[in-house]
């Protein structure tokens, strides 16, 4: 088999839904991993994903974070060519375009459609690239194939699949309800070429007795010639970072307890990178929840401002919301707070946007808890990350205290520029992957005197075991309990527990007669 540039060419294989957050990025990091565990050289793609939740490649390219969790679980590094086309919303109806890891322009809904000639090369180029170095590449989908307004000039769903000839399993949400008319309507909505691509049906989040699926299993293979390859049964216990926001509205609020650390982050209506905050969520002894208004703030151990897409826009929603007065008035009262990039900006005095980089806003007043200044720039700043705590940092009472000399490994994605005098930068930078640092690069962050407001660029900052451990140390240390132990957070395992769960629900036998693919283990 050869691709459109007459070179070997990988098998593939696609997961398609019949509507957004059915779980077609989980299923196909499970995939993922089942290739890998059977010895394959596996690779994920997705042409096109909107998304604020996002990742830096080694090269500095940005892609979406999902892409990034599903080539963790095939054991490759992340690529562009994994990605190549990245949306990220920025208003209702306007969105930045990254192609092939950098930003191309920043487009209204309706002029996007006037790029995808462009970037539809970019589609078929990566995944040829992609497949001429890999046994088999898992294909996601976006939202459903069905949709019709958007037929004409797709470029992730059926378009993909006729290019790449791709087996598609069509898979459908159980615990919504309605999932064999979801199955059956989107089928009947397709063309016939695009049906015929449909190869196999799979039944995602079931919850009970699967034998009571067995007449509507039947029934739907029956009516649509298509085969059942899998009902996959609901999971609490497998933790695998989530790539959309709609996640946390399903996220438990945890009372306060006087046993427990309460850690608020206020969600944003532009929130980015959420997967910060997952090692947290799983700590015992920490209650984490997301609150959107400042009525629902109480007295948190720790507030956390997270990442966003829209810096300024989300801080005068946190104005509206009553919540940059509530957390003004628990931070006086003795709250920690920690601001992770747009959070950390908004941490600081003011915001410039002279350009009108990020909106058509173009300044603001902070939050004013550290004297620090943002200014947007055209450049977007995109770099892997090793730092390590300074020792200034980590004295007695600050938040990272005892953590001096550790190291901090994360990823930055913003466009601003933050300066200002008379605050304890937190890291020492040691490498900024494809970037050298600089006097101007050489520290991140920065802490104020009393050592209970922070903030940093650097992303993934809590999935640093050592550090981590420091800050709910000291928060327990200040509100007087103890703190349990930790737990191992390393996802390596939770891909092999993902690839079990999914692996047992699963005809394997007929996706592998799909892909026409043999394992190699």
């Amino acid at each position: 088999m050869t691709n459109a540039n007459n070179t070997p060419a990988g098998r593939v294989i696609m997961v398609q839904g019949t509507a957004s957050h059915v779980g077609k990025s989980v299923l196909v990091s499970a995939l993922c991993r089942i290739f890998r565990q059977d010895g394959l050289r596996v690779a994920p793609f997705k042409a096109q994903n909107m998304s604020n939740n996002s990742y830096v490649t080694p090269d500095g390219g940005e892609i979406g974070r999902a892409q990034a969790v599903q080539a963790e679980a095939a054991g490759v590094e992340a690529r562009v060519e994994m990605n190549p086309v990245l949306l990220k919303p920025e208003a209702d109806s306007h969105a930045q375009v990254v192609l092939m890891g950098r930003p191309l322009t920043s487009a209204r809904a309706r002029d996007y459609f006037d790029l995808k000639s462009t970037l539809w090369e970019s589609v078929s180029s990566s995944l040829d690239t992609l497949r001429s170095q890999h046994d088999v590449v898992v294909i996601e989908g976006a939202g459903s194939p069905a949709e019709i307004n958007l037929k004409a000039t797709e470029i992730v769903n059926m378009r993909v699949a006729l290019h790449a000839n791709a087996p598609v399993l069509l898979c459908g949400d159980i615990d919504r309800g309605g999932v064999f008319a979801s199955l059956v309507g989107t089928l009947q909505l397709l063309d016939d070429a695009e049906r015929d691509r449909v190869k196999g049906l799979l039944i995602n989040k079931f919850r009970g007795d699967v034998s009571l699926l067995t007449d509507g299993l039947t029934w739907l293979e029956n009516y649509t010639n298509k085969p059942v390859v899998g009902v996959v049964h609901h999971y609490r216990d497998i933790h695998i970072p989530e790539e959309d926001s709609v996640a946390l509205d399903f996220t438990p609020s945890h009372m306060s307890s006087p046993d427990v650390l309460d850690v608020a982050v206020v969600q944003v209506p532009h929130i980015s990178n959420f997967d910060d905050f997952d090692p947290l969520a799983r700590e015992p002894g920490v209650a984490l929840r997301y609150v959107q208004s400042g009525d629902r703030l109480g007295q948190p151990d720790l507030v956390i401002l997270p990442g966003s897409k829209t810096t300024i826009p989300d801080l005068l929603w946190m104005e509206r919301q009553g919540l940059s007065a509530a957390v003004a008035d628990v931070v006086d009262n003795g709250s920690a707070i920690i601001g992770i990039c747009g959070g950390y900006q908004m941490l600081g005095r003011t915001l410039l946007d002279p350009d009108r980089i990020e909106s058509e806003i173009g300044a603001a007043d902070g939050l004013g808890l550290l004297p620090l200044v943002t200014t947007f720039a055209g450049t977007k700043e995109t770099h892997r990350v090793e730092a390590t705590v300074r020792q200034e940092a980590s004295g007695r009472g600050h938040l990272m205290s005892g953590a001096d000399g550790e190291t901090v490994v994360g990823y930055e994605i913003h466009m601003g520029r933050t300066t200002g005098e008379g605050v304890i930068p937190a890291f020492t930078v040691v490498d900024r992957a494809d970037a050298a640092v600089t006097p101007e690069t050489a520290f991140d962050g920065a802490l104020d005197a009393s050592g209970r407001v922070m903030g940093t660029y650097i992303h993934g900052l809590f999935h640093n075991a050592g550090v981590r451990r420091a800050i709910l140390g000291e928060l327990a240390r200040r509100k007087g309990v103890g703190l349990p132990e930790g737990v191992d957070v390393a996802r390596d395992r939770e891909y092999d527990r993902l690839a079990d769960w999914v692996r047992g629900s699963l005809r394997m036998d007929l996706v592998y007669d799909m892909t026409g693919l043999t394992p190699a283990l």
